[in-house]
C-alpha cells in the first residue's frame, strides 16, 4: 500500500500496489503492520456494506460523537463515488475544511477517515457498493449529522443529488451543531 497525505490533517489517501500477471492481480487492502508503521489505526471491529441502486445518489454528512467516534477505512468496490470528508476538531488546522476523493472499482483506492470527522458520499454510477470498516461499533444514540449542502462549509458535489434520505435532508447546518466531536 501506499499511504499518501490529503489536504486534511490525519486523513489519507491508500492507493493500492497491484501484483500481477495473465491471471489479474493481488493487492492488501488492509495491513496491521504497515498502519502501524505509518501511525494509523489499526483496531477495526465492524465491516459495514452499502449498496446505491441510483447515480447521483447522497449519504452523509455522518459522525459518531465521542466516545464513540469511528475511525473509518472507505472502499469502492462496484461503480464509483465521490467520497467527502469534513474536519470536525476544533483543534486542527484543517478544522471545517473539506476535501473530496473519487473511489471506485477500477482505481481501487481507499481513504482513512480519523476520529473526529464527518464523512458522506455521492454515487458517480448506478449500483453502487461501498465497503467500510470502522473501529467502534455503531452506537445510535451517538449518532451525529450536519447538511450536505451546508453553506459554511461549501462542499462541491459533483453531481445534482437525485436521492438523499430525509434523514439526511434534516441535520442542522453546522452552526447549529449543538457539539462537534471532542474527546
Amino acid at each position: 500500500m501506499i499511504i499518501h497525505e490529503t489536504n486534511l490533517q490525519d486523513a489519507k489517501l491508500i492507493e493500492l500496489q497491484r501484483r500481477g500477471d495473465e491471471r489479474g492481480f493481488f493487492a492488501r487492502t488492509f495491513c496491521a503492520d504497515e498502519f502501524a508503521a505509518a501511525g494509523l489505526p489499526t483496531k477495526f471491529v465492524q465491516q459495514n456494506m452499502s449498496f446505491s441502486a441510483l447515480k447521483g445518489t447522497l449519504r452523509g454528512m455522518h459522525w459518531q460523537r465521542a466516545p464513540h467516534g469511528e475511525d473509518k477505512l472507505i472502499r469502492c468496490t462496484h461503480g464509483a463515488i465521490f467520497d467527502v470528508l469534513v474536519d470536525l476538531r476544533p483543534a486542527s488546522p484543517s478544522f471545517l475544511r473539506w476535501q473530496g476523493f473519487e473511489l471506485s472499482a477500477e482505481n481501487k483506492h481507499q481513504v482513512l477517515i480519523p476520529k473526529g470527522f464527518a464523512h458522506g458520499f455521492q454515487t458517480l454510477t448506478p449500483n453502487v457498493e461501498v465497503s467500510y470498516l470502522v473501529s467502534q461499533a455503531y452506537t445510535p444514540e451517538a449518532e451525529a449529522g450536519l447538511r450536505w449542502d451546508d453553506p459554511k462549509i461549501g462542499i462541491e458535489w459533483p453531481l445534482a443529488p437525485t436521492e438523499v434520505s430525509d434523514k439526511d435532508r434534516s441535520w442542522p447546518d453546522i452552526a447549529q451543531v449543538d457539539k462537534l466531536y471532542a474527546d
